[in-house]
């Protein structure tokens, strides 16, 4: 009989621990596996094609395609006369590449028109000054051959030559054209958003059925100056929360240079933008007399990633894993089928080098109307609600903070208890679910509201409930990656 009371005593001792996230099964039964063909685009900018596939253009005229977001084809690799994009490149483009004193591509961006055809906008820089082009080239195939139509931007002028405005070039003020994204507003007029350090963001409404601007000029400035770290800018407009949402690329591409990827939103294509703080974007650019001021960009924009890295707990698989570094270039696209919206960011990696790859993450849209995006990179999962009790545990929290920084925010181990406490902070926090796969999470007195979703841990070979959640008075983001391995 004692035996027997010892037992149901030492069960429910065990269920009470589980409950409090202090007992995990870190190892699936069988470590679960996915297949991938992976691809190094740089700046990838997401287009979807007749055949129904999705093809990304980057720097250096990269281009691939997909149909899963997983498994990746190369189309072009590198600018060289015999591809099938813009045949006989170095002759076609020959305005592009004298007047930025380059050989290459910069950061492009592919969109289908109203007249049916796929608008290349291309761009070209110096690289050491903002001695930039920007032009159009026109294919009836997502995939070429492009004809080349002109250059319609230039930046870096010389004192005898006048800028787009009419005035003389100043580098602190005007734009260094290059890094376009063109959009589609709310009423079907088109937009292109392009900038990168210089004298900031800047947008232009362009004629919806041939691509090219309405006005002359470099149009309206959104935000920077006085070279503050900040370019690729991608805008995407969702129909159920009425913003238009401005990603941005804060810090260096480089592993070393701090690159992260922030969003602001606006009522119209053209802004004011605002950050979740509420500030005008309008507001972030450079003291006079300053260049290159991470303290001042580190302000403004509400950062949904930087570098980071899910540490490996012993008992786990994967125990030499890496770290993301710089993720950011980043391009969005809503699948409609399937009511999913996916972030195509390139990233370094720790120990890699410079070496970059592609990656997928979804996204979703707290009850804020803010953007959150997936801990893991896609793998096909599904958003489906749980009961709590399935949420309760252990897990690795990252904190994606505000900084531009060459550090990676590292995870640290929390419990989610079964009475709707974090412990493992600082000061003890708080968490609930809502519907539809929602959560909040009370961590250091700061109000967290995002998703949770079962997603596949790559290092720990196994499927781990997951969160993503934002803090809007603060504009950070953080993550939570289960430490139990859940059994399909």
């Amino acid at each position: 009989m004692k035996k027997r009371i010892y037992f149901l005593l030492g069960t429910i001792l065990l269920a009470g621990l589980a409950g409090c996230g202090q007992k995990e099964k870190l190892k699936a039964e069988k470590p679960v596996e996915k297949e991938f063909q992976e691809v190094s685009v740089h700046d990838p900018s997401v287009v979807q094609g007749d055949d129904g596939s999705y093809y990304i253009f980057g720097s250096h005229l990269a281009v691939a395609k997909t149909d899963d977001f997983m498994n990746w084809e190369t189309v072009n690799q590198g600018v060289k006369d015999d591809n099938g994009v813009i045949p006989d490149v170095y002759l076609n483009m020959k305005e592009a590449f004298e007047w930025s004193h380059s050989n290459t591509f910069w950061a492009p961006d592919v969109a289908r028109l109203e007249d049916g055809k796929y608008h290349l906008y291309y761009c070209n820089c110096q690289g050491d000054a903002p001695v930039s082009c920007l032009g159009t080239a026109v294919s009836d195939k997502v995939d070429g051959p492009y004809v080349n139509e002109g250059l319609m931007l230039k930046s870096g002028m010389p004192a005898s030559e006048k800028d787009e405005d009419g005035d003389l070039y100043q580098a602190t003020t005007d734009p260094n054209v290059v890094d376009p994204c063109t959009f589609y507003d709310a009423q079907g007029r088109l937009w292109m958003v392009y900038g990168s350090y210089s004298g900031g963001i800047f947008i232009k409404e362009m004629d919806a059925k041939t691509g090219l601007p309405l006005e002359e000029g470099y149009g309206k400035k959104l935000l920077g100056g006085n070279h503050l770290r900040i370019e690729a800018p991608y805008i995407m407009y969702n129909e159920e929360t009425g913003y238009y949402y401005m990603f941005l690329s804060f810090g260096g591409l480089d592993s070393d240079g701090g690159y992260n990827i922030r969003v602001c939103r606006s009522e119209n294509p053209d802004g004011p933008y605002v950050d979740s703080m509420g500030q005008e974007m309008e507001d972030c650019k450079g003291a006079a007399g300053t260049a290159f001021s991470d303290a001042t960009a580190a302000l403004y924009g509400t950062k949904l990633m930087g570098s980071y890295k899910f540490l490996w707990k012993e008992g786990e698989e994967g125990e030499n894993r890496e770290g993301y570094l710089s993720p950011g270039h980043n391009s969005c696209i809503y699948q409609e089928e399937t009511g999913k919206y996916f972030l195509i960011y390139h990233t370094r990696f720790e120990n890699r080098g410079e070496e970059h790859e592609v990656r997928v993450h979804q996204m979703f849209f707290n009850e804020e109307g803010w953007p959150v995006i997936a801990p893991y990179r896609y793998t096909e999962e599904e958003l489906k609600e749980y009961p709590a009790k399935e949420l309760a545990g252990g897990y690795k929290l990252i904190n994606h903070g505000r900084e531009i920084s060459a550090e990676m925010s590292e995870s640290q181990e929390i419990q989610l208890t079964s009475k709707g406490e974090i412990q493992g902070l600082e000061e003890e926090g708080a968490w609930k679910i809502g519907d539809n796969c929602s959560i909040e999470l009370e961590i250091d007195g700061k109000t967290y509201k995002g998703i949770y979703l079962k997603q596949w841990d790559e290092d720990g070979k196994k499927y781990v409930m997951t969160f993503t959640a934002l803090n809007s008075e603060t504009g950070m983001s953080v993550w939570g990656s289960g430490l139990n391995a859940i059994e399909e």
